[in-house]
């Protein structure tokens, strides 16, 4: 394996303002969505109680799938079949 010298790594002011840039707008895009969400609880609450419960299981599950395809991951359940249970066994 071959060695080389260890990089400098030199911090900018223009990298920490645009570092501090990009942190506000992550800031606001998650207060505009608490604010999205607590509107919608709120109206949520007062129709019913459990109605919360199928929209943050479906997103959920669609995070799941969003981290399943880029990763690259697809699960296929296996049937609970004797076949497939116990292979292609002859007696």
């Amino acid at each position: 394996m071959l060695r080389r010298k260890p990089t400098r790594l030199e911090l900018k002011i223009d990298d920490t303002e645009e570092f501090e840039s990009i942190k506000k707008e992550l800031e606001a895009r998650k207060r505009q969505r608490e604010e999205a969400e607590s509107a919608g609880g709120v109206g949520g609450d007062s129709a019913a109680g459990g109605s919360e419960t199928p929209p943050s299981s479906s997103t959920a599950a669609s995070r799941a799938e969003l981290i399943n395809e880029r990763i690259g991951f697809k699960p296929h359940p296996k049937p609970t079949t004797l076949p497939t249970l116990f292979g292609s066994l002859q007696f």
